[in-house]
């Protein structure tokens, strides 16, 4: 069981952890998906709080220009690959899975092999690396895992079978690790964001102009934010000053929980 105090920053020295203070210092954090969109926002954050990342992603080219702004390390993963996926958890005090993908179709005709890469990404994937993560957080006595959901883990879409069950599972994963992680000092929770300005979203709308044959934002307004009260995309750095909240202190209780980060949509 963690001696860790809540009056304790991350490191145990007592500071506010306010802004602009370091409190992830001498902490080892791995975000999968790290080299673009919220994965990168995350990595800055995170690093920016002192933390050393690992930034994973199958793209060298955006894995490394992100770890070289923030003097982390990339990885270059396929994240299909579970048991490369799982390498990366090794000796990691704050894990972000955040890394995902997208396909669009009635389940009558969703691609099989497709469903089945999904759930290896964003679900099998998550669950190896913390799976190789918790042996040193127990030992340590402290961790944070820190999966990127979506409101789809909260509210299912039609056409969107493999994501939805993805980010559904995710969910249940998470509070499991939440469970098992509460007596050695380990939290896990879910962050679910709704439309994010992510080179995935962007793909969705310039598709979506193409199929409806309007301009592209309105797109984004009538279409991906139908039923999202405040009519704007969220930004990247919105999802990751969270997470990176999730990490700083007084946070020690917040565990199995889901936070929408969603312009309003789960009030629906």
């Amino acid at each position: 069981m963690s001696d860790r105090s809540d009056d304790l920053d991350a490191n145990g020295s007592g500071e506010s952890g306010g802004a602009g203070t370091t409190f992830l210092a001498g902490r080892r954090a791995v975000v999968t998906g790290g080299g673009s969109g919220i994965g990168a926002a995350v990595s800055r954050r995170l690093a920016e709080a002192g933390a050393s990342v690992l930034v994973v992603d199958r793209n060298a080219e955006s894995a490394e220009r992100v770890a070289a702004e923030i003097g982390g390390e990339a990885r270059i993963v396929d994240l299909s690959d579970p048991d490369a996926a799982a390498e990366v958890g090794p000796g990691a005090d704050v894990v972000v899975n955040n890394a995902g993908m997208q396909h669009v179709a009635p389940v009558h005709q969703f691609p099989p092999d497709t469903f089945s890469r999904m759930l290896a990404v964003m679900l099998e994937s998550p669950f190896r690396i913390v799976r190789a993560a918790l042996p040193g957080m127990y030992d340590r006595g402290w961790g944070r895992i820190i999966n990127v959901s979506s409101i789809h883990g909260l509210r299912a879409s039609p056409y969107k079978s493999a994501y939805v069950t993805v980010k559904h599972g995710l969910e249940g994963l998470s509070k499991t690790i939440a469970l098992e992680g509460a007596s050695h000092g380990v939290t896990s929770n879910c962050i679910c964001p709704g439309f994010v300005r992510t080179p995935l979203v962007e793909r969705q709308v310039a598709e979506q102009a193409v199929l409806h044959r309007v301009p592209e934002a309105q797109v984004v307004e009538d279409v991906l934010l139908a039923r999202t009260p405040v009519k704007r995309l969220v930004e990247p750095d919105e999802v990751a000053a969270l997470a990176v909240w999730l990490c700083g202190p007084g946070t020690s209780s917040v565990t199995g929980s889901s936070f929408p980060i969603d312009g309003g949509w789960a009030a629906h």
